[in-house]
């Protein structure tokens, strides 16, 4: 870093390419302690943290969509451009750009456009390991020198480099006023001008350790720096074999999650039963206590004991991101998602779907054809979200129990149902949403990494910590609302199947219940559905409060869930959880769009018509579809 300028900043902003390194330098910087916030007007979502206190001070750090120019081609990024000019032109803030240096001229050109255009830019110099491998090196002041700009070299995987970053741009001062153009559209020779200023640039700046000066042979280094991931790609990316390798992949990714959340599961599932039970007894029966007991304690523990499910799925996603294979999928899919009126970025948004549709949905502004981000919004809700993961473990419990590799496998299926379904709706959807623009699907294939650790279980903790945000209040208040109406007016009765079905729950359930019989169930499974449309997973313990509050024994409270539901009856003494009825479940919470918060984003990303659209066909269709299913299993004779 070379400079000699004099005002302090109170703000860095990161931008950059995607796959640059940027998110893994702001999480070295503010130690992954982020927020995610909209920028105003838009759901297009910034990360805020701030710079960890061991660096000197605190100051505000943001992470911005990634971006290839300063001429936008998707709302994202046009809103992204916007943002630097708007706050840069009003602060003195310090726009960082992360430059992998195994492709420096694809990066650098952002570098230079924002030089010309006059903001106050620093490189930081990430993928510097791949090339120590190769016995390269960037000559660092050589660099910022022909580049005008201060250079800063960083390791992503340990954090080299990024305290001397930091504690440098917290004195690093510009006395340039801020006079900021904006950028028109290069043509074709400005492009090609710019391009060969940069690769002289960065040819003058190679170094060997050896000692070589041949910048061609450097350069043939550079080049071979991705060797080992062009190996490995020459399988996971084959066109036929790839395909089979991403199956396999995911299969083992859901079937692990059985395998591995089950031991933790049965002690979080014997932990809650127990202190419901303890406080049940503790109260001696008084209603304060069942309403500890039976309403919170176990509505909110059937949901919690879900949780390492959750916890896996997260995990094993961080490292699939983290090693740069999600990227490859991406790639995979593109011409299957192309037949379906899609390309591969809708990969991106529609992967996102498996964790949350919400934020899904806020991805897919990256999709520059207005047509095609439209049938990527319609088909994000069929994606089987973490929501829904509670619910699948509760029927593939029902289905398959003490057979978790049988349910692995059939939750693999389901989620690549999703993907299927979700190709079908889009396709249909396709036949109606007839707009122009142009389509186009350009991504950079990272070079295979080993995960970093450290923050993908930081990535965990704040995903998991989201959606027990995200849920927890719903579960809580449903679960006091369903305790109160199954429990009252007629609290005082002893025998609990007699005072369930005087309760109002009851009678609320009673209209629902000749809409449940085609689908095989009753009223108690119409009120968890119904309830189920404030989230997916309050289903469960809707389930939970309703079957365990008709139990006739001492010990239905602490009782599993799936106990509780494996021995359900209905009216006429028929078990009321057979095959059919399940599967029929399973195909209604597929297709069903039960989050309200969905709806209300897609009227933000799309409009009203179509949020409405989207939620009466996906709901009509699924209880149609579900019905079609469960009289047909039982015509061929699955009860």
């Amino acid at each position: 870093m070379h400079s000699s300028q004099n005002l302090v900043h109170q703000k860095f902003i990161l931008v950059g390419a995607p796959n640059s390194g940027k998110t893994t330098l702001y999480n070295w910087m503010t130690g992954a302690r982020f927020r995610a916030v909209n920028y105003p007007g838009s759901t297009v979502e910034f990360s805020k943290g701030t710079t960890l206190s061991q660096y000197g001070a605190e100051i505000e750090v943001v992470d911005t969509p990634g971006i290839r120019s300063l001429d936008p081609l998707s709302p994202d990024e046009k809103i992204t451009v916007e943002y630097m000019y708007r706050e840069c032109e009003t602060q003195n803030i310090v726009v960082i750009v992360p430059v992998d240096a195994t492709q420096p001229e694809r990066h650098l050109f952002m570098v230079k456009r924002l030089h010309e255009a006059g903001f106050t830019v620093v490189v930081a110099l990430t993928m510097l390991d791949l090339l120590k491998e190769k016995n390269i090196r960037f000559d660092i002041p050589t660099l910022a020198r022909e580049l005008g700009v201060p250079v800063y070299a960083t390791d992503g995987r340990l954090g080299g480099g990024v305290k001397e970053l930091v504690e440098h741009l917290l004195v690093y001062r510009d006395n340039t006023p801020k006079n900021l153009k904006r950028m028109k559209i290069p043509v074709p020779l400005e492009i090609e001008n710019l391009y060969k200023e940069i690769t002289r640039i960065v040819a003058m700046a190679l170094q060997s350790v050896e000692g070589e000066t041949t910048k061609d042979k450097l350069r043939e280094k550079i080049s071979h720096a991705h060797a080992r991931s062009l190996s490995i790609d020459k399988y996971l990316m084959h066109p036929v074999f790839g395909l089979v390798f991403f199956f396999m992949i995911m299969s083992t990714l859901f079937t692990s999650i059985f395998w591995l959340a089950q031991p933790v599961m049965d002690m979080i599932d014997q932990g809650f039963g127990t202190v419901a039970d303890g406080v049940v007894s503790w109260g001696q029966q008084a209603l304060w206590a069942d309403f500890l007991g039976s309403g919170l304690v176990a509505g909110v523990g059937s949901v919690l004991v879900f949780l390492p499910q959750i916890i896996i799925l997260f995990f094993v996603l961080g490292l699939l991101e983290d090693s740069g294979y999600l990227a490859r999928a991406a790639s995979l899919v593109d011409k299957p998602l192309h037949m379906m009126g899609l390309n591969g970025r809708s990969f991106v948004p529609l992967l996102s779907g498996y964790a949350c549709a919400i934020p899904a949905m806020m991805a897919a502004r990256t999709i520059t054809n207005r047509r095609e981000r439209l049938l990527t919004l319609f088909a994000i809700p069929l994606m089987s979200c973490s929501a829904r993961l509670p619910v699948w473990a509760l029927l593939l419990g029902l289905l398959f129990a003490d057979r978790p590799l049988y349910a692995g496998l059939a939750l693999t299926l389901i989620y690549f149902a999703s993907l299927v379904v979700g190709g079908i709706a889009a396709t249909v959807a396709g036949r109606f949403i007839k707009t122009t623009g142009d389509s186009w699907f350009l991504l950079e294939l990272p070079a295979y990494r080993r995960p970093h650790l450290k923050f993908v279980f930081k990535n965990i903790i704040t995903r998991t910590n989201a959606y027990l945000k995200r849920a927890g209040p719903t579960i809580i208040t449903v679960s006091v609302v369903i305790w109160v109406l199954s429990t009252f007016p007629n609290y005082k009765i002893e025998d609990a199947t007699e005072k369930l079905n005087s309760s109002y729950l009851a009678t609320v359930g009673q209209v629902l219940d000749p809409v449940m019989k085609p689908m095989g169930g009753d009223w108690r499974l119409g009120i968890g559905v119904l309830a189920a449309f404030a989230a997916r997973e309050v289903f469960v313990s809707t389930t939970a409060i309703v079957f365990r509050a008709a139990g006739d024994d001492d010990d239905a409270v602490q009782a599993s869930l799936l106990e509780a539901l494996k021995t359900a009856t209905t009216s006429d003494n028929t078990l009321l959880f057979t095959t059919s009825t399940v599967v029929g479940l399973i195909i209604y919470f597929m297709i069903a769009l039960q989050c309200l918060a969905t709806t209300a984003v897609a009227r933000v990303e799309a409009s009203n018509k179509f949020a409405l659209i989207q939620l009466a066909v996906f709901t009509v269709g699924a209880y149609i579809l579900a019905v079609i299913v469960v009289q047909g299993l039982r015509s061929f004779g699955v009860a």
